[in-house]
């Protein structure tokens, strides 16, 4: 009889086939079993690694980059192992939606920013041809198409996805409540053309209304109220928008904390560059990030264009960063460097206030005392003030850009359904 019969058939006889197999060969039946073993730790291994990562592909202008942008970026993410995101060529822009604010190389520098891109393919077709999707499935291995709920239909009136669709390769992901680029392009014309039109809203009313998410009241048919081409940001902060966004991980008793605040309005690319040098300093990058108040009053009564919970979350999405402090303090204190272990303080050689030195009250005065201060060159030369320029210098292209694009939000908001996931 077989040993496979013994066990299968007569139980108390197998029994005693491996007592005796236990007595009378200790020596081999021990070997035997950890050979097995290893070769099955061996083979879980080889699998593991054998295992094709699921590789996910997702394309966008990613123009004025914000929140809403990286929010869809780590929803895309969490469908897969690796994500491959396309950034449009400025061309196809222009062809397709209109001028863009930020050129291809400070758009291609935000994306490779985000803590969830694995991947960036530079000048990206507007719209999925067929030739284009077989050259991702071919050549960069993409498992899987995403793109958000919210309609993207090319001048023609077709599906710019309608060929991952039919492939069967598309998935879809919930678009961010409350925030766009035309949204924020429509927040900026909003602020220069009341300067123009009218004194009767104050530029701290209108600041007011921005960080609280309310659209200001024009009378209809007013300039301001045709003009917009866009619905006022509606963005409510959760606190499970910020741990999504947040890394989750802590100081290190020993960690080397780098410093360094400031408004972090409209982020952009000299933002990044400036966090990036920031972080090769040490260990762990904290960042401050001002109130709404603070920014008003020293950098006019107009800013900031995005409220403080908007600018904490473009913030949290920077590889750079690893913690932000929600509404910092102008000033930085004694009390805050001994309570975050704060090793260095930095500031940037570009900055729309650098005339922290000549005040009366330098917000640095204590670090400097300290000798933990240190001014970075800043890469590029880049500020909030020169995106509001780059719109305000060629205000009638992107306001006719906003007004196409702003009836194709409000055919997307008056149609939506509930979308799961988030």
């Amino acid at each position: 009889m077989s040993s496979y019969e013994a066990v299968t058939e007569k139980p108390a006889t197998a029994t005693k086939w491996v007592v005796t197999c236990v007595v009378g060969g200790v020596i081999v039946g021990v070997s035997l079993l950890g050979a097995y073993s290893s070769q099955l730790g061996m083979f879980w291994k080889s699998r593991r690694r054998n295992k094709k990562p699921v590789r996910v592909y997702m394309d966008g202008c990613f123009d004025m980059m914000h929140y809403g942008h990286c929010n869809a970026l780590r929803q895309a993410r969490a469908l897969g192992d690796q994500l491959i995101v396309g950034v449009v060529s400025d061309a196809e822009i222009i062809a397709n939606k209109g001028p863009p604010v930020t050129p291809l190389h400070e758009r291609l520098m935000m994306v490779n920013a985000v803590k969830w891109v694995d991947e960036v393919i530079p000048e990206a077709p507007y719209a999925i041809t067929e030739e284009f999707m077989k050259k991702l499935f071919d050549e960069y291995k993409i498992d899987f198409i995403i793109h958000g709920d919210d309609p993207c239909v090319l001048p023609d009136g077709t599906d710019a996805y309608a060929h991952a669709k039919k492939a069967g390769r598309y998935k879809q992901i919930k678009r961010t409540e409350g925030v766009s680029s035309t949204d924020i392009v429509g927040r900026m014309l909003l602020c220069v053309r009341e300067r123009s039109i009218s004194d009767s809203h104050s530029h701290s009313s209108l600041q007011r209304q921005f960080s609280n998410g309310h659209s200001p009241k024009f009378e209809p048919g007013s300039p301001a109220a045709t003009a917009s081409g866009t619905r006022i940001s509606h963005f409510l902060p959760t606190s499970r928008r910020i741990v999504q966004f947040s890394n989750g991980r802590g100081r290190g008793p020993h960690s080397r904390i780098v410093y360094i605040d400031g408004a972090f309005d409209l982020f952009h690319a000299g933002h990044v560059e400036i966090l990036r040098l920031a972080r090769d300093l040490g260990d762990f990058l904290l960042v401050g990030i001002h109130t709404d108040q603070t920014v008003s009053a020293t950098r006019g009564s107009h800013r900031p264009i995005m409220n403080l919970h908007e600018r904490s979350l473009s913030v949290l999405a920077c590889r750079y960063v690893d913690e932000v402090i929600i509404g910092a303090p102008w000033e930085v204190s004694k009390d805050m460097i001994t309570t975050f272990n704060i090793s260095l303080v930095v500031h940037g050689t570009v900055a729309e206030n650098n005339d922290f030195e000549k005040e009366q009250c330098n917000p640095y005065a204590v670090p400097i005392s300290m000798g933990i201060f240190k001014v970075l060159e800043s890469p590029l030369g880049i500020t909030t003030t020169t995106i509001i320029k780059r719109i305000v210098s060629n205000h009638e292209a992107y306001q006719k850009r906003n007004e196409k694009k702003g009836e194709s939000e409000k055919r997307y908001y008056e149609g939506k359904g509930h979308v799961s996931g988030d």
